[in-house]
């Protein structure tokens, strides 16, 4: 019986593995012209679709992480504020140091990680279930968020184009914009993968996880650094694309349960495939105008949200 599931769950990984190299296929052969010329296609749609598979990956992973780490399917970057806390902090740096652009990438990881780390603290202060950590992400990403608008109002001149990195778009990525980020999403999904086994003992509660030799806030800390690391790293090349963290995992669990390592590996082959198909219908459903990316993925994941509230799936565990 294990066996036959084990058999099952592989074949749907190679058929996620398929499914995802159409779409990549897809976003190189479709565009706003016709012509598939070679300067169009290194410096347009291939820096695009890698662009959305480091994207995908990257969020998809971490929103596996945070939904692991506090047993909570409503967790992800965007809920509980890791997404504005990277946003902020991005574009504080572009409007203090305009010609930094150096400083985008390390500034985005120090926003989302101290805002997962504010949001930590402030559910411990008040003794709050784990349930309780997303409702104060989410006040955690209003206060950012307005903080955001604030100085793009007050620094208009110095932040042009950034209401595009507000909505969050693929739009005008550059190979060169992508170096640094794609190292750093890169090691660490290695990373996250060589600590699967510690990852999965997380599932088991605090105290199991600690019965079993865990250093459990260590490890929390180490876990919510590298999703902070992942959602800023993706940030601060797309801008603030959300939901992919919350929708994928969900995804996941449905079409690939087994092991956590599996789900893992489900995750960088679904996310991808998640933004690609976003990207795709980005490009097309009003064409010759393009939708950022971010509109649709908002559209799809606000309702996703409300229904994961209205099944009672929100509650985890204490």
């Amino acid at each position: 019986m294990e066996s036959r599931q084990r058999r099952k769950t592989e074949r749907r990984l190679w058929w996620q593995a398929g499914l995802l190299i159409m779409l990549m296929i897809l976003a190189l052969a479709i565009g706003s012209t016709s012509q598939l010329t070679l300067p169009v296609f290194l410096h347009v749609r291939l820096p695009r679709m890698l662009g959305c598979l480091l994207a995908g990956s990257g969020l998809a992973v971490a929103g596996m992480i945070l939904q692991t780490v506090l047993a909570n399917p409503l967790a992800s970057p965007n809920i509980l504020g890791i997404q504005s806390g990277a946003g902020l902090m991005t574009v504080l740096s572009a409007a203090l140091f305009p010609a930094a652009f150096g400083l985008r990438m390390p500034a985005s990881f120090l926003g989302a990680f101290l805002a997962s780390l504010f949001v930590m603290l402030l559910a411990k202060k008040i003794r709050a279930s784990r349930s309780t950590i997303v409702l104060a992400g989410l006040a955690v990403s209003q206060i950012f968020s307005a903080c955001i608008d604030l100085i793009l109002t007050l620094a208009p001149d110095s932040l042009t184009g950034y209401t595009d990195f507000r909505i969050g778009s693929l739009a005008g990525i550059t190979l060169n914009r992508l170096l640094f980020p794609a190292l750093c999403i890169v090691g660490a999904i290695v990373f996250t993968l060589l600590c699967a086994r510690q990852l999965e003992l997380m599932q088991l509660g605090q105290h199991d996880a600690q019965c079993a030799g865990l250093d459990v806030n260590r490890w929390m800390l180490g876990f919510l650094a590298l999703a902070s690391l992942l959602a800023g790293s993706v940030i601060s090349f797309t801008g603030m694309i959300g939901f992919v963290g919350l929708i994928v995992p969900h995804m996941v669990r449905r079409l690939s349960p087994g092991p956590l390592m599996k789900q893992l590996v489900s995750c960088l082959l679904l996310g991808p495939a998640f933004l690609l198909l976003a990207d795709l219908l980005a490009r097309t459903v009003a064409a010759p105008y393009e939708i950022p990316a971010g509109i649709l993925l908002t559209l799809a994941g606000g309702p996703y949200f409300l229904c994961l509230l209205l099944k009672g799936k929100g509650h985890g565990h204490d």
